[in-house]
Protein backbone atom coordinates (compact mmCIF):
# COMPACT_ATOMS: atom_id res chain seq x y z
CA UNK A 1 0.00 0.00 0.00
CA UNK A 2 2.69 2.43 0.67
CA UNK A 3 3.87 1.92 -3.15
CA UNK A 4 0.33 2.84 -4.40
CA UNK A 5 0.71 5.48 -1.70
CA UNK A 6 3.97 6.78 -3.38
CA UNK A 7 2.84 6.57 -6.96
CA UNK A 8 -0.40 8.14 -6.53
CA UNK A 9 2.20 11.26 -5.19
CA UNK A 10 4.23 10.98 -7.74
CA UNK A 11 1.42 11.64 -10.48
CA UNK A 12 -0.09 14.55 -8.66
CA UNK A 13 3.12 15.96 -8.64
CA UNK A 14 3.99 15.22 -12.10
CA UNK A 15 0.66 16.72 -12.98
CA UNK A 16 1.51 19.75 -10.90
CA UNK A 17 4.79 19.93 -12.72
CA UNK A 18 2.92 19.59 -16.34
CA UNK A 19 0.69 22.25 -15.38
CA UNK A 20 -2.09 19.51 -15.58
CA UNK A 21 -3.68 20.35 -12.03
CA UNK A 22 -3.48 23.77 -12.59
CA UNK A 23 -4.78 23.91 -16.01
CA UNK A 24 -7.46 21.98 -15.09
CA UNK A 25 -9.09 23.72 -12.32
CA UNK A 26 -9.01 27.01 -14.29
CA UNK A 27 -10.29 25.74 -16.97
CA UNK A 28 -13.50 24.11 -15.14
CA UNK A 29 -13.77 27.52 -12.25
CA UNK A 30 -13.74 29.66 -15.29
CA UNK A 31 -16.80 27.76 -17.35
CA UNK A 32 -18.41 26.89 -14.12
CA UNK A 33 -18.63 30.76 -13.50
CA UNK A 34 -19.50 31.84 -16.93
CA UNK A 35 -22.34 29.18 -16.96
CA UNK A 36 -23.05 30.26 -13.44
CA UNK A 37 -23.53 34.16 -14.14
CA UNK A 38 -25.45 33.10 -17.80
CA UNK A 39 -27.42 30.02 -16.79
CA UNK A 40 -28.94 30.95 -13.62
CA UNK A 41 -30.87 34.12 -15.99
CA UNK A 42 -33.96 31.57 -17.07
CA UNK A 43 -34.68 30.59 -13.74
CA UNK A 44 -38.25 32.80 -13.56
CA UNK A 45 -39.27 30.98 -16.68
CA UNK A 46 -38.44 27.29 -15.79
CA UNK A 47 -39.77 28.08 -11.66
CA UNK A 48 -36.46 26.16 -11.03
CA UNK A 49 -34.21 27.32 -8.13
CA UNK A 50 -31.12 29.09 -9.41
CA UNK A 51 -28.67 26.22 -8.27
CA UNK A 52 -31.04 23.95 -9.90
CA UNK A 53 -30.56 25.40 -13.84
CA UNK A 54 -26.80 25.58 -12.58
CA UNK A 55 -26.92 21.91 -11.92
CA UNK A 56 -28.06 20.93 -14.84
CA UNK A 57 -25.75 23.31 -17.18
CA UNK A 58 -22.99 21.88 -15.07
CA UNK A 59 -23.57 18.72 -15.55
CA UNK A 60 -24.03 18.92 -19.55
CA UNK A 61 -20.55 20.77 -19.21
CA UNK A 62 -18.86 18.15 -17.52
CA UNK A 63 -20.38 15.34 -20.21
CA UNK A 64 -17.82 17.25 -22.66
CA UNK A 65 -14.84 18.49 -20.67
CA UNK A 66 -14.39 16.02 -18.05
CA UNK A 67 -13.91 12.77 -19.82
CA UNK A 68 -11.53 14.74 -22.24
CA UNK A 69 -9.35 16.01 -19.25
CA UNK A 70 -9.44 12.14 -17.96
CA UNK A 71 -8.79 10.89 -21.62
CA UNK A 72 -5.90 13.51 -22.14
CA UNK A 73 -4.35 12.80 -18.80
CA UNK A 74 -4.29 8.88 -18.49
CA UNK A 75 -4.31 7.66 -22.47
CA UNK A 76 -0.16 7.57 -22.10
CA UNK A 77 0.23 6.37 -18.74
CA UNK A 78 1.73 3.10 -19.98
CA UNK A 79 2.73 2.99 -23.33
CA UNK A 80 4.32 6.41 -23.05
CA UNK A 81 6.65 5.27 -19.95
CA UNK A 82 7.47 2.60 -21.70
CA UNK A 83 8.36 4.77 -24.74
CA UNK A 84 10.31 6.71 -22.37
CA UNK A 85 12.25 4.26 -21.06
CA UNK A 86 10.84 5.15 -17.26
CA UNK A 87 8.59 1.76 -16.78
CA UNK A 88 11.26 -0.44 -16.91
CA UNK A 89 12.83 1.86 -13.90
CA UNK A 90 9.70 1.73 -11.66
CA UNK A 91 9.57 -2.33 -12.11
CA UNK A 92 12.84 -2.76 -11.16
CA UNK A 93 11.58 -1.83 -7.71
CA UNK A 94 9.54 -4.34 -5.53
CA UNK A 95 6.05 -3.29 -7.25
CA UNK A 96 3.44 -5.28 -9.09
CA UNK A 97 2.24 -4.30 -11.89
CA UNK A 98 -1.65 -4.19 -11.05
CA UNK A 99 0.03 -1.45 -8.28
CA UNK A 100 1.33 0.48 -10.47
CA UNK A 101 -2.41 0.75 -12.43
CA UNK A 102 -3.58 1.60 -9.35
CA UNK A 103 -1.12 3.84 -7.47
CA UNK A 104 -1.68 6.26 -11.10
CA UNK A 105 -5.46 5.96 -10.89
CA UNK A 106 -5.28 6.91 -7.78
CA UNK A 107 -3.01 10.14 -8.49
CA UNK A 108 -5.15 10.57 -11.45
CA UNK A 109 -8.34 10.90 -10.27
CA UNK A 110 -7.08 12.87 -7.06
CA UNK A 111 -6.14 15.44 -10.10
CA UNK A 112 -9.61 15.63 -11.49
CA UNK A 113 -11.07 15.40 -8.34
CA UNK A 114 -9.12 18.52 -7.20
CA UNK A 115 -9.95 20.31 -10.45
CA UNK A 116 -13.61 19.68 -10.02
CA UNK A 117 -14.09 20.13 -6.38
CA UNK A 118 -12.64 23.56 -6.49
CA UNK A 119 -13.95 24.14 -10.01
CA UNK A 120 -17.31 23.90 -9.41
CA UNK A 121 -16.81 24.46 -5.33
CA UNK A 122 -16.38 28.31 -7.17
CA UNK A 123 -19.16 28.74 -8.98
CA UNK A 124 -21.44 27.85 -6.01
CA UNK A 125 -19.67 29.89 -3.77
CA UNK A 126 -20.12 32.54 -6.28
CA UNK A 127 -23.76 31.87 -6.87
CA UNK A 128 -24.24 32.13 -2.97
CA UNK A 129 -22.87 35.29 -2.61
CA UNK A 130 -25.30 36.71 -5.24
CA UNK A 131 -28.12 36.43 -1.95
CA UNK A 132 -30.27 34.25 -3.55
CA UNK A 133 -32.20 32.25 -1.86
CA UNK A 134 -30.82 28.09 -2.65
CA UNK A 135 -33.00 25.53 -0.84
CA UNK A 136 -31.80 21.98 1.01
CA UNK A 137 -32.34 19.59 -2.05
CA UNK A 138 -30.68 22.57 -4.32
CA UNK A 139 -27.94 21.55 -2.43
CA UNK A 140 -27.63 18.22 -2.37
CA UNK A 141 -28.31 18.16 -6.09
CA UNK A 142 -25.17 20.12 -6.66
CA UNK A 143 -23.15 18.05 -4.15
CA UNK A 144 -24.47 14.36 -5.55
CA UNK A 145 -23.62 16.22 -9.35
CA UNK A 146 -20.34 17.37 -8.14
CA UNK A 147 -19.66 13.53 -6.89
CA UNK A 148 -20.68 12.07 -9.84
CA UNK A 149 -18.54 14.35 -11.78
CA UNK A 150 -15.91 12.83 -10.34
CA UNK A 151 -16.95 9.14 -10.52
CA UNK A 152 -17.16 9.95 -14.70
CA UNK A 153 -13.90 11.22 -14.43
CA UNK A 154 -12.62 7.88 -12.76
CA UNK A 155 -14.64 5.87 -15.86
CA UNK A 156 -12.60 7.83 -18.48
CA UNK A 157 -9.24 7.90 -16.42
CA UNK A 158 -9.81 3.88 -16.86
CA UNK A 159 -10.66 4.05 -20.31
CA UNK A 160 -8.17 5.50 -20.83
CA UNK A 161 -5.42 2.95 -18.92
CA UNK A 162 -7.16 0.40 -21.21
CA UNK A 163 -6.32 2.18 -24.43
CA UNK A 164 -2.61 2.89 -23.17
CA UNK A 165 -1.55 -0.62 -22.43
CA UNK A 166 -3.79 -1.53 -25.43
CA UNK A 167 -1.30 1.01 -27.81
CA UNK A 168 2.28 0.43 -29.33
CA UNK A 169 2.86 3.50 -29.63
CA UNK A 170 1.89 7.15 -28.33
CA UNK A 171 0.45 8.68 -31.50
CA UNK A 172 -2.04 5.76 -31.71
CA UNK A 173 -3.42 6.34 -28.28
CA UNK A 174 -3.73 9.76 -28.55
CA UNK A 175 -5.74 8.71 -31.61
CA UNK A 176 -7.99 6.57 -29.94
CA UNK A 177 -8.42 8.17 -26.93
CA UNK A 178 -10.06 10.82 -29.07
CA UNK A 179 -12.20 8.53 -31.30
CA UNK A 180 -13.21 7.49 -27.88
CA UNK A 181 -14.08 10.60 -26.65
CA UNK A 182 -15.99 11.46 -29.75
CA UNK A 183 -18.31 7.93 -29.89
CA UNK A 184 -19.49 8.78 -26.22
CA UNK A 185 -19.89 11.95 -25.85
CA UNK A 186 -20.82 12.41 -29.72
CA UNK A 187 -22.02 10.04 -31.88
CA UNK A 188 -23.68 7.23 -29.47
CA UNK A 189 -26.43 9.81 -28.92
CA UNK A 190 -26.81 10.98 -31.83
CA UNK A 191 -27.07 7.40 -33.59
CA UNK A 192 -29.61 5.89 -30.73
CA UNK A 193 -31.86 9.48 -31.74
CA UNK A 194 -31.60 8.98 -35.13
CA UNK A 195 -32.71 5.15 -34.42
CA UNK A 196 -35.37 6.22 -32.15
CA UNK A 197 -36.76 8.37 -34.16
CA UNK A 198 -36.89 6.10 -36.92
CA UNK A 199 -38.41 3.23 -35.01
CA UNK A 200 -41.03 5.23 -33.87
CA UNK A 201 -41.61 2.85 -31.03
CA UNK A 202 -42.10 -0.26 -33.29
CA UNK A 203 -39.07 -2.11 -31.76
CA UNK A 204 -37.18 0.08 -29.56
CA UNK A 205 -39.64 -0.49 -25.97
CA UNK A 206 -38.95 2.00 -22.96
CA UNK A 207 -37.58 -1.63 -21.64
CA UNK A 208 -35.03 -2.00 -24.50
CA UNK A 209 -33.94 1.89 -24.01
CA UNK A 210 -32.76 1.25 -20.27
CA UNK A 211 -29.77 -1.03 -21.47
CA UNK A 212 -29.23 1.12 -24.33
CA UNK A 213 -29.00 4.05 -22.20
CA UNK A 214 -26.10 2.13 -19.45
CA UNK A 215 -24.18 1.33 -22.84
CA UNK A 216 -22.74 4.84 -22.50
CA UNK A 217 -21.30 6.01 -19.17
CA UNK A 218 -22.30 9.76 -20.40
CA UNK A 219 -26.04 9.10 -20.44
CA UNK A 220 -26.03 7.51 -17.08
CA UNK A 221 -24.42 10.34 -15.37
CA UNK A 222 -26.73 12.69 -17.03
CA UNK A 223 -30.19 10.73 -16.25
CA UNK A 224 -28.58 10.41 -12.82
CA UNK A 225 -28.02 14.08 -12.08
CA UNK A 226 -31.57 15.09 -14.04
CA UNK A 227 -33.72 12.91 -12.25
CA UNK A 228 -33.02 14.32 -8.88
CA UNK A 229 -36.00 16.57 -8.57
CA UNK A 230 -39.24 17.58 -10.55
CA UNK A 231 -37.76 21.14 -11.40
CA UNK A 232 -34.07 19.99 -12.68
CA UNK A 233 -35.72 17.40 -14.83
CA UNK A 234 -38.39 20.10 -16.03
CA UNK A 235 -35.47 23.20 -16.47
CA UNK A 236 -32.78 20.03 -18.34
CA UNK A 237 -35.92 19.53 -21.11
CA UNK A 238 -35.78 15.53 -20.03
CA UNK A 239 -38.73 14.89 -18.52
CA UNK A 240 -39.98 12.92 -20.99
CA UNK A 241 -37.32 10.30 -21.42
CA UNK A 242 -37.09 10.39 -17.44
CA UNK A 243 -39.93 9.24 -16.96
CA UNK A 244 -39.69 6.41 -19.73
CA UNK A 245 -36.49 5.23 -17.98
CA UNK A 246 -36.90 2.68 -14.99
CA UNK A 247 -33.49 3.43 -13.66
CA UNK A 248 -32.89 4.37 -10.38
CA UNK A 249 -30.19 5.69 -8.61
CA UNK A 250 -28.37 2.74 -7.25
CA UNK A 251 -28.59 1.50 -10.82
CA UNK A 252 -26.71 4.24 -12.54
CA UNK A 253 -24.46 4.51 -9.77
CA UNK A 254 -23.81 0.74 -10.23
CA UNK A 255 -22.91 1.44 -14.21
CA UNK A 256 -20.93 3.85 -13.80
CA UNK A 257 -18.80 2.16 -11.23
CA UNK A 258 -19.01 -1.39 -13.47
CA UNK A 259 -17.98 1.21 -16.42
CA UNK A 260 -14.35 1.60 -13.97
CA UNK A 261 -14.03 -1.24 -12.78
CA UNK A 262 -13.86 -3.38 -16.47
CA UNK A 263 -11.78 -1.40 -18.29
CA UNK A 264 -9.58 -0.96 -15.18
CA UNK A 265 -9.49 -5.04 -14.66
CA UNK A 266 -8.88 -5.33 -18.45
CA UNK A 267 -6.15 -2.71 -18.52
CA UNK A 268 -4.25 -4.95 -15.69
CA UNK A 269 -4.40 -7.97 -17.26
CA UNK A 270 -3.09 -6.77 -20.89
CA UNK A 271 -0.43 -4.91 -18.92
CA UNK A 272 0.56 -7.97 -16.70
CA UNK A 273 1.66 -9.51 -19.89
CA UNK A 274 2.73 -7.02 -22.25
CA UNK A 275 6.46 -7.20 -22.96
CA UNK A 276 8.34 -3.89 -22.06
Amino acid sequence: MNMIALLAVKEIREGLRNRWVIASTALLATLALTLTFLGSAPTGNVGADALDVIVVSLASLTIFIVPLIALLISHDAIVGEIERGTMTLLLSYPIRRWQVLLGKFLGHLAILAFATLIGYGVAAAALAATGKSIGGASWFAFATMTATSVLLGAVFVAIGYLVSALSRDHGTASGVAIGIWLLFVLIYDMALLGLLVADQGRFVTPGMLDPLLLLNPTDAYRLLNLMGTAEISSASGMSGTIQNAALGSFSLVAALAAWTAMPMAAAAFIFSRREL
